[in-house]
């Protein structure tokens, strides 16, 4: 039987222990598919969700679809103020983005670096060109949005502005899932055969988020809970195209408004 000296076997542990440490290293960048209660902010969603807006809408969105979800929220928030009168301030709007749709949380530096256009085969609004930037972010009343008019029949007014920046503006809050951008980035390295490890580019994506955006640590289960809280909620019937339905609740809501 061999004999170990103290020294041998501190050697030993030593090492072993620098080869757990590195396979660690690697198995968290390869990826976490599932964020812990205390890596994302937990008490900000459940504000959101208990926002006491009058009329709260959520759209559930996966495909781009050239942005046509976000015609739909810019015609609710139109409808509900001044179709049925309601204050802007006692609308909520929220859009849960996953899939592909997912990108567009994101800001040019992404979209340049891992040409987000040529991989989802999504073009610049101007160039026709594949996107080397989010084509939907950005208002065309430029930074400060600064618009001609106030005239909601308008295009040049922020009443008929489109663009994610401007319907920010306007109150409506975007969500990325994180579990979503995940899966989207081995589809990313997987087509555009990356060596970078999936967990270091969604900490990249992470870092790059458009402004007021909230990641959820999983789409489905935050979208539940969310729907619980608020009056109006998404199907997964509707999820496709970016739809939205309204609660028997809210409809009351809207048609007292509108008979008052």
């Amino acid at each position: 039987m061999n004999r170990i000296s103290r020294r041998s076997f501190a050697s030993s542990a030593a090492t072993g222990l620098a080869a757990l440490a590195a396979m660690g290293t690697v198995n968290s960048a390869e990826g976490q598919l599932v964020y812990t209660k205390s890596e994302w902010k937990v008490s900000e969603f459940n504000q959101l969700a208990k926002n006491p807006a009058q009329v709260k809408q959520v759209f559930d969105v996966t495909q781009i679809a050239e942005g046509g979800f976000l015609n739909n929220m810019k015609n609710s928030l139109n409808g509900l103020h001044f179709g049925f009168g309601i204050p802007n301030d006692q609308i909520k709007i929220v859009a849960a983005l996953h899939g592909p749709a997912n990108v567009l949380n994101y800001d040019d530096f992404i979209w340049n670096k891992y040409k987000i256009g040529g991989w989802l085969n999504i073009n610049d609004l101007s160039t026709n060109q594949p996107a080397l930037k989010n084509p939907y972010y950005a208002s065309k009343a430029g930074p400060a949005l600064h618009y001609s008019t106030e005239d909601p029949d308008s295009r040049d007014s922020i009443y008929q502005d489109t663009s994610i920046q401007a319907l920010q503006h306007r109150g409506v809050k975007l969500l990325s899932c994180h579990t979503a951008a995940e899966e989207l980035v081995r589809g990313l390295i997987a087509h555009q055969n990356l060596t970078q490890q999936p967990e270091l580019i969604v900490k990249e994506m992470l870092a790059h988020t458009l402004p007021e955006v909230l990641w959820l640590s999983h789409r489905w289960s935050q979208l539940l809970h969310c729907c619980r809280q608020m009056v109006v909620t998404a199907t997964s019937r509707y999820e496709m195209e970016g739809k939205r339905m309204l609660c028997r609740r809210c409809k009351d809501s809207a048609m007292e408004q509108r008979s008052e």
